[in-house]
């Protein structure tokens, strides 16, 4: 009988092990068939302030494609990795996403200096990256499709707006930024289109300051000091966390909108959520979106991203907003799986030849398409005053979407910066 039960037993500890195997194996076998996408986004350091949000609209875009049934009759599985706002990290982590984890794509970086760390990785593995901030342009890479506005979608628009009658007549212009290759970049293209337009030397006041700043008493009370005499605008390319003791120490010295504006390019209603709001009514941003956009398309956008934030119990709560860098995370996100379908495979030299001409309906409420041969989107223009609840009035923006000039016309191309 005791022979008996040891066999008994032996036999369930079989069949146990049976099923568990049969069960791992299931479950490694519906991991192995999922498609990997990884996204490249600082969730620690100066940039986090940015960058968490679209981490988190990058997981509820994919949460959306997989419940209406994935990509290919596969569910897409999120690899996640903090760069921690580390230049050189962003290389090893696109390294690790590229050649570890075998993801198909990767969606991500903020800074050009991130993406320029990252540029020699996605070239060299053929990796395809979709970047979805703003840029100064002066680069065009086959492993990169550019889901964010080029100089002539955001940067010389905001200038024009400023120089015209509308935008206050300005005469005398500082560009002031955080200390890398966006901001001199793009100053450099403003300072030469400035003279283009007869904007003297003496007029253009530049000045950097490197990431994480936080003392700019000296800077504004210089500012104050230059625009005596002249109507003069702020052309602001501060990046990250510093736009929050910049703002506050305008409204320390007094300085509103009516007196010297500010027009930001990395500033949307994500930084200003830090922000006390009520000095710096009337100050601008420049994008292709703001959250205040009134159409269908933008509606359900938010209204998907509000029931994202409340089911994940994300930090905020019902004070998350929508800006312009997530909607392009958003549309980048879309547009590949539209591609990959197009292609019928996740190779990336097919999905990229399937990119070209793809067109998504956006938040925007315009209908946005893949240049056919820069990759870079047709974008609209749209110039934002910040309100008191840290939103966006529109105030201007161009009748449609706009093709991209990745190469600057304003600058020789012997001086772009090198990819």
């Amino acid at each position: 009988m005791r022979k008996f039960y040891r066999k008994a037993g032996l036999v369930r500890l079989l069949l146990i092990v049976v099923v568990f195997g049969a069960g791992m194996h299931t479950v490694f076998a519906a991991k192995k068939d999922t498609i990997k996408v990884g996204i490249l986004h600082s969730l620690s350091g100066t940039m986090a302030i940015s960058e968490t949000s679209l981490k988190d609209v990058a997981l509820m875009t994919i949460e959306e494609i997989n419940k209406n049934g994935g990509v290919l009759g596969k569910q897409l599985e999120p690899i996640v990795v903090d760069p921690a706002s580390n230049w050189p990290l962003f290389a090893e982590k696109a390294k690790e996403l590229l050649l570890k984890h075998k993801v198909a794509v990767v969606f991500g970086a903020w800074t050009s200096v991130s993406r320029k760390s990252v540029l020699p990785v996605f070239e060299k593995n053929n990796g395809l990256l979709f970047y979805p901030v703003q840029y100064e342009g002066q680069e065009q890479s086959k492993n990169v499709f550019y889901t964010g506005a080029a100089p002539n979608q955001q940067a010389i628009p905001a200038v024009e707006y400023l120089m015209s009658k509308d935008g206050g007549s300005a005469k005398r212009f500082v560009l002031l930024g955080t200390d890398y290759v966006y901001p001199r970049t793009t100053n450099k293209i403003l300072r030469a289109f400035l003279k283009k337009k007869g904007v003297a030397e003496k007029d253009i006041m530049e000045k950097y300051t490197p990431f994480g700043h936080s003392d700019y008493q000296t800077i504004v009370k210089d500012i104050k000091k230059f625009a005596a005499g002249k109507r003069t605008a702020v052309i602001s390319t501060i990046n990250g966390d510093s736009n929050v003791p910049f703002y506050k120490e305008l409204a320390n010295q007094g300085i509103k909108a009516t007196d010297i504006p500010v027009i930001a390019f990395s500033v949307g209603e994500e930084e200003l959520r830090g922000i006390d709001t009520k000095h710096l009514v009337g100050h601008l941003a420049a994008w292709n979106y703001f959250m205040s956009m009134k159409n269908k398309t933008n509606k359900e956008f938010i209204k998907k991203w509000k029931a994202y934030v409340k089911a994940k119990g994300l930090s905020g709560g019902d004070k998350r907003v929508t800006n312009d860098p997530m909607e392009a995370t958003y549309i980048g996100i879309h547009m590949w799986k539209q591609a990959v379908e197009k292609a019928k495979t996740t190779d990336v030299d097919k999905v990229r030849a399937a990119m070209y001409g793809q067109e998504f309906r956006s938040p925007s409420g315009y209908k946005i398409v893949m240049d056919k041969e820069n990759h870079h989107l047709h974008k609209p223009v749209v110039i934002g005053e910040i309100r008191k609840d840290g939103q966006f009035d529109i105030v201007w923006q161009t009748k449609g979407p706009i093709r991209a000039q990745p190469w600057s016309p304003y600058i020789p191309r012997k001086t772009a910066s090198k990819k």
